[in-house]
């Protein structure tokens, strides 16, 4: 084997969680390379705008840590607090409009048909809102305080905000961290000095509350949110609030020092003075039951489950409740690491500057610890048991937060879960379909009453109610019946990676049918024969009609029929291996499948957007809908349909490289399905531009100083699709297929190792390159107690890599090791 003293690839044994630390002391990525490249956001100073902030979650409960001096606020939220309750997301006039709108496009009355849609509109979605904050003012001396000795952090690697300074002597440190197995958030502030701490906590928050300190010396705040979607900021604290979400917040001290004290002022905050160190607790709850049970009616009490989670803590230590909160991290964490240059000399430097100064040195670490910290964000905001990543994560200040905070369904929310998979987190994506069998429930009375139709029916935006129907107002967003079919490709998607038959039998298969059974009673029979969709827009774009006026609505847009090739495939093949092959339904997606309309190519040599070739007045826009085939779905391919690909790759390039930050990292994407690295990096690197929260209007995308990914203004999407677009610009599979390298930037990142990577089939990647070209590569199936019979799992993939193709064979409880040359040198056994 050549260049044996640089092996790298792990040996034993070889489980997901211990992907971090490689076995062979010779690795080329050995432990201690590995603990000293830190994977962390800097700060120099304290937060200036929340932006600043630095992000921890455990999923359902989520902190922005500022780090001040003299006051400190930690904001605080909660996925479950919205506005609004259950809602009615059905239109009995729905069917007349729907006749006269079709009507309308089977005419050519574009224009007309797009104005008579707005009665296909519905309401508003509710609002994401915020918890509330801690707030800490501290006694210390702030005129002896040195601010060169301040240092603010988020570490990725063990999921923990440090902050820490000096005063006099004195050196302070805190430490917070949100424990998933414990449903906590934790704080631990100490000074270096006996008795030097003293402060003063209370909570806070925007939404009606009040708060109160009990005979334990807890503060518990209790409050509610708007039972009205708006205008939640008429409420003021002492006017009556309507019916809605009740919720509870309890912050519990325990302090340190033998001559410290603890008062009460005003009822409603602590003073703690003379510390060591205190440690402060914030557990939460909310009445919130499910999206079909009204708040008033629930039997939730929000106080009574936050004691009780209190009771739960009250024998851990706080290093305990730390290592428990690590150990549960890193099992997810570091099961993928990610190597693009040899050594880090920025552990020191504020990012924000590293980020400023991308456009230059090209830094690849500074793409490793971006790639890494979307992975930590999936983590921190989407865990089972919790609500699904929202529009901004679970990380909110405002009572009206931009776009309300909903999940949008023509690709924020989808791209939300894109890395859940490839990127080795697929535990990440069970709220995603909890989330999909609620949208279900409330879309089968959509589809029935709107449409008439069978199955259910989810359109662009919803939230926590599960809404289903249209959005208010104009056509162009509000009419898009393609968001739950777009969600059910994630269904077959997950059982593709993982393998899990049980999954897709018991969860997927049912949502598949049901969203199935619309498609097919949605689409009719066209002029030319072809089984179309009417009304149809391609989300958010207009288009010029042909008398010369603008327009949204018509028939048959590539989106729409992208997404329903996609998902009628993936139901047959669903059905091939539960054995319902032969179902009725099957049996009519087999015959409607050759009847879709095709993906076609306009006149200039790009793909078609709309049915027609109509001219595009913004042909720089944010979305490009139209080439869903090629990424996320897999109807357009390098491999079998190249026509397809060139009008691809110049509708990308017509498209340009502006857009904001989700609209760039999912071209970053599409280039890499293209197998085209150079503008594939092209769009990651354009996503590297420090965003000034003051003067966001002025920006595209971007980066704030946090990391948070910029529309502007913050939207979390573009953080997860980075992710993914790393991942599959390094590894891209089908069932049968393994991509190396497909996409890598060769002079860019002439040297580096991926660990850990999923490819379909339940297939783990390790790779390794020099000199831009490939090294070795590690192959193996991942231990999964879920899957019937896993211990005599086997699998064969076709492996590509520079023009050559083998046929890699993989039985499960080893580990196959490949040379450049694509020769298997070595088998493992993983125990």
């Amino acid at each position: 084997m050549e260049d044996s003293d640089d092996e790298w690839v792990m040996v034993k044994p070889i489980l997901d969680k211990d992907l971090w630390n490689p076995s062979s002391s010779s690795s080329s990525s050995s432990s201690n390379e590995t603990e000293k490249k830190a994977l962390k956001v800097i700060f120099n100073g304290e937060a200036k705008h929340w932006t600043d902030a630095l992000p921890i979650g455990n999923g359902r409960l989520g902190a922005m840590v500022w780090g001040g001096v003299a006051t400190e606020t930690i904001n605080l939220n909660d996925d479950t607090l919205w506005t609004g309750v259950p809602g009615d997301y059905t239109n009995p006039d729905a069917p007349t409009a729907l006749s006269e709108v079709r009507k309308l496009v089977d005419d050519g009355k574009y224009p007309e048909a797009t104005t008579a849609a707005v009665k296909l509109s519905g309401d508003p979605s509710d609002v994401y809102q915020l918890l509330g904050d801690i707030n800490l003012e501290f006694s210390d001396d702030l005129a002896a305080y040195d601010d060169k000795t301040y240092q603010r952090e988020l570490d990725l690697d063990t999921s923990t905000v440090k902050v820490k300074y000096s005063i006099g002597e004195v050196e302070f440190t805190r430490e917070h961290f949100a424990s998933y197995p414990d449903q906590v958030i934790v704080s631990k502030i100490s000074g270096s000095k006996s008795g030097s701490l003293s402060f003063t906590v209370f909570l806070d928050s925007k939404l009606h509350h009040h708060s109160y300190v009990n005979e334990q010396n807890q503060i518990i705040m209790e409050g509610s949110c708007p039972g009205k979607r708006k205008p939640p900021t008429l409420f003021a604290k002492n006017d009556e609030n309507p019916e809605g979400i009740k919720f509870s917040a309890i912050l519990d001290l325990q302090i340190n020092g033998d001559k410290s004290i603890i008062s009460v002022l005003d009822e409603k905050k602590l003073k703690v003075e003379g510390c060591d160190s205190v440690v402060l607790l914030l557990v939460a709850s909310s009445s919130f039951e499910s999206p079909f049970t009204n708040p008033k009616d629930s039997k939730r009490d929000p106080v009574s489950e936050s004691l009780n989670t209190l009771e739960s803590l009250k024998n851990f230590s706080y290093s305990e409740l730390y290592a428990r909160h690590v150990d549960d991290y890193q099992k997810l964490f570091h099961r993928v690491s990610i190597e693009l240059s040899s050594s880090n000399n920025e552990q020191n430097v504020a990012t924000s500057e590293r980020v400023k100064s991308f456009k230059t040195d090209e830094d690849p670490s500074l793409i490793e610890l971006l790639f890494q910290f979307g992975r930590y964000l999936l983590i921190s905001c989407s865990r089972p048991g919790t609500q699904p990543a929202n529009l901004q994560g679970i990380w909110n200040n405002k009572v009206e937060p931009p776009w309300d905070g909903a999940p949008h369904l023509n690709i924020n929310l989808q791209m939300n879960y894109w890395p859940s998979l490839s990127c080795n987190l697929h535990e990440c994506q069970e709220p995603l379909f909890d989330y999909i069998s609620s949208l279900s429930v409330n879309g089968s009375k959509t589809a029935k009453v709107n449409y008439g139709a069978n199955g259910w029916v989810t359109h662009q935006v919803s939230d926590i109610w599960a809404k289903t129907s249209p959005d208010r107002g104009e056509a162009v967003w509000a009419l898009w019946p393609m968001g739950g079919a777009w969600l059910c490709a994630h269904l077959w998607e997950h059982y593709t990676y993982t393998m899990n038959k049980e999954f897709l039998e018991k969860k997927a298969y049912p949502l598949l049918e049901g969203c199935t059974s619309f498609l097919l009673d949605w689409l009719i029979e066209g002029k030319e024969g072809y089984l179309e969709t009417n009304p149809s827009t391609s989300p958010e774009h207009m288009f010029i009609a042909p008398n010369g006026k603008p327009a949204s609505v018509s028939y048959s847009t590539t989106m729409d029929m992208s997404i329903i090739k996609e998902v009628f495939i993936a139901i047959v093949s669903a059905s091939e291996v539960l054995g319902k092959e032969k179902s009725d339904l099957i049996q009519r997606v087999l015959k409607a499948q050759p009847r879709l309309y095709p993906t076609k190519i306009a006149r200039d040599g790009s793909i078609l957007e709309w049915a027609q070739d109509f001219e595009d007045p913004e042909v720089h826009h944010r979305h490009v809908s139209h080439l869903y085939g090629l990424f996320p779905g897999h109807t357009i391919t390098v491999e079998k349909t190249p026509d397809l690909c060139k009008a691809a790759d110049y509708t990308l390039v017509k498209r340009g490289e502006e857009g904001p930050g989700w609209s760039t990292t999912w071209k970053a994407a599409l280039w890499a399905w293209l197998h085209n690295s150079e503008h594939a990096y092209r769009m990651v690197k354009h996503l590297f531009d420090l965003v000034d929260p003051d003067h966001e209007s002025d920006y595209e995308g971007g980066l704030y100083s946090n990391l948070f990914t910029a529309h502007p203004p913050f939207q979390i999407d573009a953080n997860f699709g980075f992710c993914a677009s790393i991942a599959e610009m390094l590894v891209q599979s089908t069932m049968k297929d393994l991509y190396l390298l497909p996409a890598l930037p060769r002079d860019k990142w002439s040297k580096g190792s991926v660990k850990g990577l999923k490819a379909r089939g339940n297939v783990t990647v390790s790779i390794s390159w020099k000199e831009g070209d490939l090294h070795e590569f590690g192959l193996w199936l991942s231990n999964n107690n879920k899957l019937e019979g896993f211990k005599n799992q086997n699998s064969t993939k076709r492996v590509h890599y520079g023009g050559s193709t083998i046929m890699a064979k993989m039985t499960f409880g080893k580990v196959y090791t490949f040379d450049k040359k694509l020769r298997c040198i070595k088998t493992t056994s993983l125990f």
